[in-house]
């Protein structure tokens, strides 16, 4: 069994979950949200971390600071609680509410960027008050996971070796884009690998990573509204993009089963889905990464007033509105026993469970 000491020291590499009996069609779903960060940017901050120690950047006075739309400010509080350090993770209004009082919760600060840039996102705000801080104070160490090679080497010395290790005749590989680092560090592996490797990239439309016109973006995670400079296209045999509504139908879907997770898994699920319905996949082994998973989406993706208001009704499947439209019966009780009281409204349990249900529907 796993003993540890540290919450960065531990991190499941090897869970899969079979898609099939969801979507129709064969693929394996790598999730890598069993971690004490709840992502796969453990993996990248804890190289980058290293890194920065090792070359003796990072110093026990030093401050941490980066940009995140979430995640990688997650796993970067966590080592940074682990081993002392400060940090203050500058963020942006779309990071979920739950993220931003995890990372103080964690002893972090947290600075929220509110004014878009002029390619219509946060990035380059959020990056120009990570320049101002560390002009303004030496102590601060900005890993910057954007143009960081530590970003895609974690992925090139774990990920996908894991990959490689549970599927030794893998054909396609799905990777979403946000940072690249992933995408990179997975590519730049499997083009050395015995066998060829298909590497499909998923982003989400709006987003400027592989060229075309920015747009809005509600949902953090992957995507970004300028090139990453981690980028190499020539590692990447295919882009596929997909809208917003598709991730949201994608990942509750996937909570209609059970499975609950984030919206980049969402993004890359949607993508791969239509990639293999327009190949002839039967004989393939395909594999797609679930950067993390949906505790921190309860709020929007899981949320359908949140959606209803930015996306409308049509944002819900068809069979989705079937199955949440049911009108339930009151609340079985026992013979001669009354409904449980609410002490605050004096309303009994059968009625108060009624109203939850309707601002739920």
């Amino acid at each position: 069994m796993p003993v540890i000491s540290a919450a960065h020291a531990f991190n499941e590499g090897q869970l899969y979950v079979d898609l099939r009996p969801i979507f129709g069609r064969s693929l394996f779903l790598k999730c890598e949200g069993f971690n004490f960060a709840g992502s796969i940017k453990l993996k990248a901050a804890n190289e980058m971390v290293e890194t920065a120690e090792r070359d003796g950047v990072l110093k026990p006075e030093s401050i941490l600071v980066e940009s995140s739309s979430g995640n990688l400010g997650v796993a970067l509080s966590m080592i940074a609680a682990s081993k002392g350090y400060r940090f203050l993770c500058v963020t942006d209004s779309r990071c979920n509410l739950s993220t931003r009082l995890l990372m103080e919760a964690l002893g972090s600060r947290v600075h929220t960027i509110a004014d878009l840039d002029t390619n219509g996102g946060f990035l380059s705000a959020r990056i120009d008050y990570v320049r101002t801080l560390c002009d303004s104070d030496d102590r601060y160490v900005w890993l910057s996971q954007y143009t960081n090679p530590g970003n895609w080497k974690a992925h090139y010395h774990k990920t996908a070796p894991e990959i490689a290790q549970g599927f030794p005749r893998l054909d396609v590989l799905f990777v979403g884009a946000g940072t690249t680092g992933t995408l990179m560090g997975c590519a730049r592996y499997f083009r050395q690998w015995h066998r060829p490797v298909r590497i499909v990239a998923v982003d989400s439309v709006g987003s400027v990573i592989f060229g075309g016109a920015p747009g809005r973006r509600m949902i953090p995670g992957l995507g970004m509204s300028m090139r990453p400079p981690l980028l190499d296209e020539t590692y990447v045999d295919e882009v596929i993009r997909v809208e917003e509504t598709d991730t949201i139908r994608a990942c509750r879907r996937l909570a209609r089963r059970g499975f609950l997770f984030g919206g980049s898994t969402g993004t890359v699920v949607s993508g791969a889905m239509r990639w293999l319905a327009d190949h002839d996949a039967r004989e393939l082994t395909a594999v797609a990464i679930a950067p993390d998973l949906g505790e921190r989406y309860l709020d929007t993706i899981y949320q359908s007033n949140w959606l209803q208001d930015l996306y409308g009704e049509d944002v819900f499947d068809s069979d989705e509105t079937a199955e949440d439209s049911w009108e339930a019966g009151p609340m079985p009780t026992r013979r001669g026993s009354r409904p449980p009281h609410h002490p605050q409204t004096g309303v009994g349990g059968g009625s108060r469970h009624r109203r939850h249900q309707d601002r739920e529907a």
